[in-house]
């Protein structure tokens, strides 16, 4: 194998915004990325090249007009899997297994993940807002948690016990009391014991042995077996997304979360090493984008060294490498202000500031999904470990929306109470806008109490 080398991009080139944001778009969910065996499979299942916008449309419909035989055929169709009613849901005795199974130190890492977790994630919960004027009216928004919430947990090339803590446990601090996750009936799914004990663990007594965008449709619009849901949340691959995408509406989602992304902004007071890990660490998830902004050139070099040789001892570090080559780079910025603006731009999933002013730095950060700060606080730390969820916007969309807390699986409401007096007081606004508007109705409703 040849010298490890990645895309560099200069300040020095005119068009070198436009190139960076370029390549953090490649993975955007209009760029329709698709595997060569998700290809394959299309073509098997449906007997055309659709684009995964058709799959999910064709997926989605389907469900929502037979239900439960529907979602059965594509779980055979897609996941080779044939389940039956009494088969889709993992039973009680199964998940009791997984756990009495489970390794005590693995357990005990649950826990205090899941402590971690809820210590934070309470500490957000919004509470009720009163503002009350005396004899007059009290004006109140109130919170309650959403009813049911349904959670998506992938099962491909890995098992994701950090999906379902990241995913319920905030559910849970909101208060929320049903919780359903779905997950693919494969060996890193459903079939998956410790992600069955971790269930368990979080007290979920819900599992569903389905995924993909049919397990989105059964969880939006209910099948037999399986009540629809008011939210639905946890990552997956594009078909899992579109699917979201697709059924918003019938049902709250978190985001459109896509491939993985980081943006490491460093200087010379970072050690490429670290570096070359944070970077290595997100392309492991392959496909994802990962990017070293400096204006510190000798980085550059330093770095790309790195790189090689901690991918020669890594288990997956082929696959690292083709995704670093394809989705990587390493940039080199005129100064700090130039690689601020630049990371504002693409608004990152993840952002790391690897400076000796991180802590000055991260106040003129205006778009990103988290914000990791210094030399010791690596991506890992949030994807796993720490109380903010790791489900955070990717593609851009860090410009407009936010990493999944607690706070969005409460709904609220405003509670308007009035005395005959506060009443009163606001009629002759009432009649004004009312007349304005040409709903004489509505100042009617007013004044009949007047008289």
């Amino acid at each position: 194998m040849g010298k490890f080398t990645m895309r560099r991009i200069s300040h020095t080139a005119a068009d070198a915004a436009d190139q960076l944001t370029q390549l953090c778009r490649q993975l955007s969910l209009q760029a329709d990325v698709v595997s060569p065996r998700g290809r394959e499979l299309t073509m098997q299942v449906f007997g055309a090249a659709l684009t995964p916008g058709q799959v999910v449309e064709r997926i989605c419909t389907d469900v929502r007009a037979r239900g439960l035989p529907a979602l059965l055929h594509y779980t055979e169709q897609l996941d080779k899997v044939r389940l039956t009613p009494d088969t889709l849901r993992v039973s009680a005795a199964e998940i009791a297994t997984a756990h009495l199974s489970a390794a005590p130190e693995f357990l005990a890492t649950i826990r205090r993940v899941r402590t971690n977790i809820l210590s934070f994630q309470m500490g957000l919960v919004h509470r009720d807002a009163i503002l009350s004027l005396r004899d007059q009216h009290e004006l109140r928004l109130r919170y309650r948690p959403l009813r049911r919430v349904g959670v998506c947990v992938p099962g491909g090339a890995a098992a994701y016990p950090s999906t379902i803590l990241m995913t319920v446990c905030p559910a849970q601090a909101a208060g929320v009391k049903e919780i359903a996750i779905v997950m693919p009936p494969t060996k890193n799914g459903a079939s998956n014991p410790d992600l069955l004990a971790t269930c368990k663990e979080l007290g979920v007594t819900e599992v569903y042995r389905v995924g993909g965008a049919q397990a989105v449709a059964a969880l939006a619009f209910g099948v037999e077996g399986l009540e629809a849901v008011d939210m639905i949340v946890g990552p997956g691959n594009i078909f899992v997304t579109l699917a979201k995408k697709h059924v918003f509406g019938q049902v709250a989602i978190d985001c459109l979360a896509g491939p993985s992304e980081v943006i490491v902004i460093a200087d010379d007071s970072a050690s490429p090493e670290y570096i070359a890990a944070d970077l290595i660490a997100q392309a492991e998830h392959d496909p994802a984008t990962s990017i070293l902004i400096t204006w510190h050139q000798p980085l550059i070099e330093q770095v790309e060294a790195a790189l090689d040789r901690q991918l020669a001892k890594l288990p997956r570090g082929d696959l690292a490498r083709a995704c670093l080559e394809r989705f990587g780079a390493l940039v080199l910025t005129r100064d700090p202000a130039q690689a601020i603006a630049w990371s504002n731009r693409i608004a990152p999933e993840h952002l790391h500031l690897a400076t000796k002013n991180a802590d000055k730095l991260v106040d003129k950060i205006e778009h990103a999904g988290a914000i990791f700060v210094g030399h010791y606080a690596p991506v890992a730390l949030g994807d796993y470990v720490a109380g903010p969820s790791h489900v955070l916007p990717t593609g851009g969309t860090a410009r407009f929306t936010s990493g999944l807390s607690a706070n969005d699986f409460l709904r609220r409401s405003s509670v308007l109470t009035f005395t005959q007096k506060g009443m009163e007081a606001l009629a002759e606004d009432v009649r004004m806008l009312a007349e304005k508007e040409g709903l004489t109705a509505h100042s009617a409703s007013v004044d009949i109490r007047l008289k």
